[in-house]
This record gives C-alpha cells, structure tokens and sequence, in this order.
C-alpha cells in the first residue's frame, strides 16, 4: 500500500500532494497577476463600457 501523507486537503498519495501544491500555487499566481492588471477592477471596467458607447454614439 502507498504511504499516505496528510495534507490540507486529507490523507493522499505523496503525487498527488505535489500536483496540489503546484495548482495552488499556479492559482495564487494567475490571482495576484489578474489583480496587478486590473482585471477585477470595476470601476475600471465601467469606464471602459461608457467610453465605448459614446464613441460608437449611443
């Protein structure tokens, strides 16, 4: 039988530990990086909406 390690999210094979680790921090990265460019930004967005409609004459 595999040696089970406990993790955050349980008890599981030391492979799939690794695979965790590696997507939470794939995940941690794509946040901080949509953050850094304003992708949740809604004022921002806002912004961008109201321009597009007075340039095409709305």
């Amino acid at each position: 039988m595999a040696v089970m390690i406990h993790s955050k999210y349980g008890y599981e094979p030391p492979e799939w530990v690794r695979a965790d680790s590696q997507l939470d921090k794939w995940y941690k990265n794509r946040k901080r990086r949509a953050k850094q460019h304003g992708a949740f930004s809604l004022d921002k967005n806002k912004k961008a909406a109201v321009f597009r409609q007075r340039s095409k004459g709305y």
